[in-house]
């Protein structure tokens, strides 16, 4: 069972800890910790049992919520983790007002990408050369789902 909690700011340096396991190169505490601090921003943690399981940041200005940044620990990729936070982001950000959400994903992601898909967003642009990469770069693919259905 996953269990679904917020995060707030002391949280930091474990949301750090779960970002380096998902992402390279990760972002620092320093830089999740002043995120956290922001207006608008929230963020929810996943658990499976005693385990860590991924977390999901996000803000919300206005009628509008931005997925900052998911991740998800490699050891439970694909057991329903990153679904679940998405699902319960988005309810967070629906009550909060916002009546559509974006996020940007790496197109060299594709199980990322078919989660955002199978959530309902849909791709309204791109953003050329965005993520660096060993050796080159790689475009994000700007997702958008309407949040009123």
């Amino acid at each position: 069972m996953i269990a679904l909690r917020p995060a707030p700011a002391a949280t930091a340096p474990a949301l750090a800890a779960l970002h380096e396991l998902a992402f390279d190169p990760p972002w620092s505490c320093a830089e999740l910790s002043a995120l956290l601090g922001s207006p608008g921003v929230f963020a929810l943690t996943a658990a499976l049992g005693a385990e860590a399981g991924g977390f999901i940041l996000c803000r919300v200005a206005a009628d509008e919520a931005e997925v900052l940044t998911l991740a998800v620990a490699p050891n439970v990729r694909r057991m329903g983790v990153g679904s679940a936070l998405l699902a319960a982001a988005i309810s967070v950000a629906m009550d909060a007002g916002a009546a559509v959400a974006f996020l940007e994903v790496a197109a060299d992601n594709p199980g990322a990408v078919a989660l955002y898909r199978r959530d309902g967003f849909r791709s309204v642009g791109a953003r050329k050369a965005y993520y660096s990469r060993p050796g080159g770069s790689v475009d994000a693919i700007i997702l958008r789902r309407d949040l009123n259905r």
